[in-house]
């Protein structure tokens, strides 16, 4: 029988993973609120709340489950809500059946770092978060370790891509973030989210055993105003208004994946450069650049 993979918080990485899965042979189910989202997809629909207690009870058995949920809103009840006590839920469920899933993998963020002056991170750097939603994501992980089933946390940085353009826009408005203090940032394009998914989900099926955490992200963390002026130059954009860095200072650091790469995974966008391009190819914008 084709293996079944249950993605529950189905949005753009997670419809993108279900593709990619399903062309592989599995079956995908897709659970979001709205999922009337998911049509024309091929990811089978299960319309869900996770804050309801009876409707997680009966989610559908799953060789593989991807928790890639989403708070609606930036405040710490909706973090706490959505990682933490809906991860436990989903836990708590699985935990139950005769035949538990062989993984779940939980999609957390490099938020969960507190590191703030430019330090590299990796998956054994020391965990300190400073605000809110590292914290219960951090809390959230620290459940799903603690699980009868295996599982494994994956942390990604920022995530770019088609439709996440935010960088591009402020370019386009002359904008560009100051050179110093240098102010380090981190990103995954949004393929090699799914790419990143895809690849642990292979490794799990095939009865590998993954690590707790991978750090995901792209193989070069680079100062924020280097990454803008590389777009301005793309875009033929002379900047004319220096910008507050659009980071927190808490948040400049450098995330390394050698863990994720030593496995065996291999970018598709393994700088911004690559990215870039390709996002900005994909909104029909001119790249001057090599």
């Amino acid at each position: 029988m084709n293996n079944t993979t249950l993605i529950l918080g189905c949005g753009d990485v997670g419809t993108l993973l279900g593709q990619q899965l399903i062309a592989q042979g599995q079956r995908v189910i897709g659970v979001r609120r709205h999922p009337e989202k998911l049509e024309g997809s091929g990811i089978e629909p299960l319309a869900m709340n996770l804050d309801d207690d009876e409707a997680v009870a009966a989610l559908p058995d799953a060789d593989i489950v991807i928790y890639i949920l989403s708070a609606d809103r930036f405040e710490e009840s909706a973090y706490e809500s959505a990682y933490y006590q809906g991860l436990d839920r989903v836990l708590t469920t699985f935990e139950a059946r005769a035949e538990p899933p062989k993984q779940v993998i939980f999609v957390s963020s490099t938020s969960v770092y507190g590191q703030c002056d430019g330090e590299t991170v990796t998956e054994d750097s020391v965990i300190v978060p400073t605000g809110f939603a590292g914290k219960w994501l951090h809390k959230a992980e620290s459940r799903l370790w603690q699980s009868s089933i295996p599982g494994t946390s994956v942390r990604f940085s920022g995530i770019y891509g088609p439709g996440r353009e935010r960088l591009i826009n402020q370019v386009q408005e002359g904008r560009v973030a100051p050179a110093t203090p240098p102010m380090y940032s981190n990103r995954i394009h949004r393929d090699d989210c799914a790419g990143v998914l895809v690849f642990l989900i292979e490794k799990a099926l095939a009865g590998d055993t993954l690590d707790p955490v991978y750090l995901g992200s792209d193989q070069e963390a680079a100062p924020i105003h280097d990454v803008m002026m590389w777009l301005s130059r793309a875009l033929g954009i002379e900047p004319s208004n220096t910008i507050q860095s659009p980071l927190r200072r808490r948040a400049s650091k450098r995330c390394d994946s050698t863990r994720l790469q030593m496995a065996g995974y291999t970018f598709m966008f393994p700088t911004f450069r690559e990215g870039y391009r390709d996002v900005l190819r994909e909104a029909g914008l001119p790249c001057r650049v090599d």
